[in-house]
């Protein structure tokens, strides 16, 4: 008798762990969707912003550099003195 008590034992914990184990991947399941969700709503408002900035005139593709100030020849002879520039970058050469 005790051999059929030791049998059934396993049987129970077995469903009973394929049953935590179900539920653990349903609970994981629904937390994964919840995360979507929330994924796709910040999507969605980050889109608006997009278009939104695109209408207004301040989205961030259209700006240009601005250019630095051209140097005197004076000015530049004394910048070069203090190796403030290069002359071979701005020839393309480095």
């Amino acid at each position: 008798m005790e051999k059929e008590n030791l049998e059934v034992k396993p049987a129970v914990e077995e469903q009973q762990e394929s049953t935590d184990m179900i539920a653990s991947a349903k609970e994981q399941a629904d937390r994964l969707k919840r995360e979507n969700d929330r994924k796709q709503e910040l999507l969605d408002r980050e889109e608006a912003l997009m278009a939104r900035q695109a209408l207004s005139g301040r989205a961030e593709g259209g700006k240009q550099e601005e250019k630095p100030a051209k140097l005197t020849d004076k000015e530049y002879a004394e910048a070069m003195e203090k190796g403030e520039v290069n002359p071979l970058a701005e020839d393309g050469f480095i």
